[in-house]
């Protein structure tokens, strides 16, 4: 995760994720209070069981220049997952001086670094993918995916696809959205990254920056591993485009939105995605090499 804050932090509450999980006007959020949520979660097996995320490796990072969400934000996610992960070498926390909000990428050599595509390093800017000349995306795989070397594996391509999320439709899913397959995993048999960009980050707001540019691409085709890319759409609901992190992609009747479940919308959607990558290859809807 990439310049966010606390799991569940805005409990389904608009005011609270303005106010309490970008900025800390309300002062921070409680960890006590959201770990009593998960364990009520844990309870109705709506969440991971605490063996489970025992077994897995965390990636943070922050910006220490971000003004739009806090970076003391971030050291209480990082504070959050020390608790549920069974050693601390499980977690890795990277900062970057100077650095905004967003995500930093090293631009290919043949890439403008002026263009407008790509945010200011210190201040973010539109797109928020920042020309800091940092690769980002290749430390935090390295370190998710230990079994990949970091030097291993040779140069491949591969092919950024668009696919319809029509099958998957759900609030808050944009028409369209990517997968990345490299060279050689065309049958299958490689393993997934699924990628969620941030608010103002999807197609419609940057066109295909993030999927292009973020640097995933490249150590998945290094590393023969497919980077699927769910986009969502932009509306009054989410003006901004982001993903559904205070509920507002579940039924209005619901007093406790469960979008941070397992049982949630959009989670539905992307294991959907998950389970259609799995089932016999068809035909995609259209193709651009990358």
């Amino acid at each position: 995760m990439l310049a966010a804050g606390p799991w569940s932090c805005a409990q389904g509450s608009l005011s609270l994720a303005l106010n309490q999980c970008m900025m800390t006007r309300r002062g921070a959020p409680s960890l006590d209070e959201l770990e009593s949520r998960r364990q009520r979660y844990l309870g109705l097996e709506q969440v991971g069981s605490t063996e489970d995320l025992s077994q897995l490796r965390a990636y943070f990072w922050h910006g220490e220049e971000d003004d739009v969400v806090d970076p003391l934000l971030g050291d209480l996610l990082a504070e959050q997952w020390e608790q549920w992960l069974a050693s601390p070498d499980q977690l890795r926390v990277a900062r970057s001086e100077n650095t905004g909000h967003g995500w930093p990428v090293r631009l290919p050599n043949d890439v403008s670094p002026g263009s407008q595509e790509w945010g200011d390093c210190g201040q973010g800017g539109g797109s928020y993918v920042l020309a800091c000349d940092e690769d980002i995306a290749s430390d935090m795989l390295n370190w998710l995916y230990p079994e990949h070397d970091a030097s291993s594996g040779s140069e491949h391509s591969g092919q950024l696809v668009a696919f319809d999320q029509s099958e998957f439709a759900v609030k808050g899913l944009a028409d369209t959205g990517y997968v990345f397959i490299p060279e050689g995993c065309e049958a299958g048999e490689c393993p997934v990254t699924l990628a969620l960009h941030g608010c103002q980050m999807n197609e419609a707001s940057i066109s295909d920056t993030f999927v292009r540019y973020s640097g995933l691409n490249a150590w998945a085709a290094t590393h023969q591993q497919i980077v699927l890319y769910p986009q969502t759409e932009s509306s009054m609901a989410n003006p901004q485009g982001c993903w559904d992190w205070w509920g507002f992609a579940e039924s209005t009747w619901q007093l406790n939105p469960q979008h941070d479940t397992r049982n949630g919308t959009q989670i539905g959607a992307l294991m959907a995605m998950l389970d259609r990558l799995q089932a016999a290859p068809e035909k995609p809807s259209s193709e651009r090499t990358d």
